[in-house]
């Protein structure tokens, strides 16, 4: 079976969307194939953190909603009615709920640094030119869908997708992902430094509009070169000549 078609029955199987002869058969396959099962924990860890990250609370939410509590008993005494316990109790009360409350947020970060450290060494596997395209795409899509910041090897990785890799498709999610981001300046520089030598058409059309959305007014030169090289097909020509408009 085609790599690319294995992930997707794989996926669809982690979702729990295949029917009873379907999913035999998948586990057959994952008894006798070494390689499918290594796949298949590669594409559980992905999806199963993205799962997690999408439903866990905020924690800000929840300290908010203690803060309110204890302001309303506040105003409730100041009022002077009928409470059943004298202000000591919520004093106590008070500081039991704040150690507890700062347990429930050490723990959410601890877990979240675990998820995060997870995350990005999935990441950073999926985008290795060893697999196939389909799970490099997956492997920029995590960075941009579940990374919040990405640091320099991060950062590298996809650039060096974006830059080297041999699919289309990967290129475009590298640089969606970085795209994402655009504030960093080392990522900046990054894309700044990827129109000089990006050859890739696709790309080199979704990489000015992103410079431009950017109003990044140093690229100004290098688009009246890729604007008048005769190497260049004729719709990144167009692109660039736009782009220079927009940015004067």
């Amino acid at each position: 079976m085609e790599k690319e078609k294995l992930e997707t029955l794989l996926i669809d199987y982690i979702d729990g969307k295949l029917n009873n002869t379907e999913r035999h058969d998948v586990e057959q396959l994952l008894v006798a194939d070494t390689e499918a099962f290594k796949t298949y924990e590669q594409l559980k860890v992905v999806i199963h953190a993205m799962q997690a990250s999408a439903k866990m609370e905020p924690t800000a939410r929840l300290k908010r909603g203690f803060e309110q509590m204890l302001l309303e008993e506040e105003i409730a005494l100041k009022k002077g009615r009928v409470v059943l316990f004298q202000p000591s109790f919520y004093r106590v009360a008070a500081a039991i709920a704040f150690v507890v409350l700062g347990g429930a947020i050490a723990y959410i970060i601890a877990r979240q640094n675990q998820q995060s450290k997870q995350i990005k060494e999935t990441l950073m596997t999926m985008l290795d030119n060893q697999n196939s395209a389909s799970q490099r795409v997956l492997g920029a899509t995590v960075a941009y869908n579940d990374i919040e910041r990405a640091d320099d090897e991060i950062v590298n990785a996809l650039v060096n997708a974006m830059n080297e890799d041999p699919n289309t498709n990967v290129r475009l999610a590298a640089l969606e992902a970085l795209g994402k981001f655009r504030s960093q300046p080392h990522v900046r520089k990054a894309l700044v430094a990827s129109l000089t030598t990006q050859k890739d058409p696709v790309v080199q059309i979704a990489l000015i509009r992103l410079m431009v959305e950017m109003k990044e007014k140093d690229i100004t030169n290098e688009l009246e070169k890729i604007s008048t090289d005769e190497e260049s097909i004729q719709a990144v020509k167009d692109e660039a000549q736009a782009g220079i408009l927009r940015l004067s």
